[in-house]
């Protein structure tokens, strides 16, 4: 289905993100390499910090729209195996195979340590989406990898055994996020057969649409417009909905980040606000430390 990567430059990223949401649960797996959540990568690049260095796992689980499990593990090495296939990252591993792939995180819970196990597997219901640029002359790309599948997850510890529909895409970047591009918003949104992807990079760059059945996945560029926004908690502009329903619920809520989700009977939409350029504000990067783990290399 896919292969992993792993960036090398100082400043470069690259993440693999997927979503699950079945009836009143949702979870989002993320594993990065040059985490864009990391105050220590961030405070780093002055010296010439690696991606490497600074590898994460991040896993949230939701039920009726309020988080119950938090994972968000920094570790000091990463590896691939199995022709490029397989990446892990502490206990964690992505897997991909002929019919899909398979996330596990192995890890503890931030911030009070409880040992946590949530497996993924995914299985695809439209093509490998293109690689793209998200603007034009940067070096940060976007590949939608399977907008729609089938998922289930499993997490023993919050007796959680559900299955419903999935995405999968992932990040890549040569230089930090906040750097030459400040932010961006997006909202996936599944339909009963068919789903879509808007994505907005700021700066007035265009907006990038993708439709996703099971025959293709349509790629298209328009003029950004404005969209009715309200202010999170912490001062954030974010979307005042997602296009479905009334009122997104609020999933996450941080002083650069935002994350959403809208459901209306058999459609189901989330969406994520995210300011790079805020990230970077000492004040903020302190407040980052709170939400994440540090692990010493080959830690569990």
């Amino acid at each position: 289905m896919n292969h992993v990567e792993l960036p090398t430059k100082s400043g470069a990223y690259r993440w693999y993100y997927a979503d699950v949401t079945a009836g009143d649960v949702s979870a989002v797996f993320i594993f990065m390499v040059g985490s864009i959540f990391s105050a220590r990568y961030s405070a780093s690049l002055k010296k010439g910090g690696l991606p490497r260095e600074h590898a994460a796992v991040n896993f949230a689980l939701y039920e009726k729209g309020v988080r119950s499990l938090w994972v968000l593990t920094e570790y000091q090495a990463v590896s691939i195996s199995d022709d490029a296939r397989t990446l892990r990252i502490g206990a964690s591993s992505l897997a991909y195979d002929d019919d899909g792939f398979t996330m596990v995180v192995k890890d503890k819970t931030t911030p009070w340590g409880a040992p946590t196990e949530a497996t993924l597997r995914f299985s695809p219901k439209t093509a490998l989406g293109p690689d793209l640029e998200l603007v034009e002359g940067l070096s940060h790309h976007w590949r939608p990898i399977c907008v729609r599948g089938e998922a289930r997850v499993t997490v023993p510890t919050q007796d959680v055994d559900v299955t419903g529909r999935g995405y999968h895409d992932g990040n890549h970047g040569d230089a930090p996020l906040g750097s030459d591009l400040q932010g961006w918003e997006w909202t996936r949104t599944h339909h009963p057969v068919h789903s879509t992807i808007s994505y907005r990079p700021w700066g007035g760059a265009p907006l990038i649409d993708v439709l996703a059945t099971e025959r293709d996945v349509q790629v298209t560029r328009r003029a950004p417009e404005p969209i009715p926004t309200v202010r999170s908690g912490w001062g954030l502009r974010v979307p005042a909905s997602l296009g479905i329903g009334g009122a997104p619920a609020m999933l996450e809520s941080s002083p650069f980040y935002a994350r959403l989700e809208a459901q209306a009977a058999d459609t189901q939409a989330m969406g994520e606000v995210a300011d790079f350029a805020r990230f970077h504000s000492p004040a903020v990067r302190w407040m980052a430390n709170f939400r994440t783990r540090y692990a010493k290399e080959g830690a569990r």
